[in-house]
């Protein structure tokens, strides 16, 4: 599966599908649905929805989660390779194996 450091204790990580971010993140999908600003992305490596961070007003990437049960999303922001378990609350890096 895919693992480094910590990840060996994340519980779902049969749950990741999307590793890679896409070749253009325009933003987060619900900010530009509405109108509103974000301050950083990131990606559900279940579905690839691309949501904003808890700093952001919107919360999405949160509210995707909360909204669908998927556990796992990964930064969207150039240089950042870390990811995120909601449900085991724990950080990690992802790597293809």
């Amino acid at each position: 599966m895919y693992r480094r450091g910590t990840a060996a204790e994340c519980t779902h990580l049969d749950s990741v599908h999307f590793l890679t971010l896409p070749d253009e993140v325009e933003g987060c999908e619900e900010c530009l649905a509405t109108g509103m600003r974000w301050v950083h992305l990131r990606m559900c490596q279940t579905c690839g929805h691309i949501g904003c961070c808890d700093n952001s007003v919107g919360n999405h990437a949160t509210s995707h989660h909360q909204a669908t049960g998927h556990p796992i999303i990964r930064s969207a922001e150039p240089g950042e390779d870390w990811s995120w378990c909601y449900p085991d609350e724990l950080m990690f890096r992802l790597e293809g194996g």
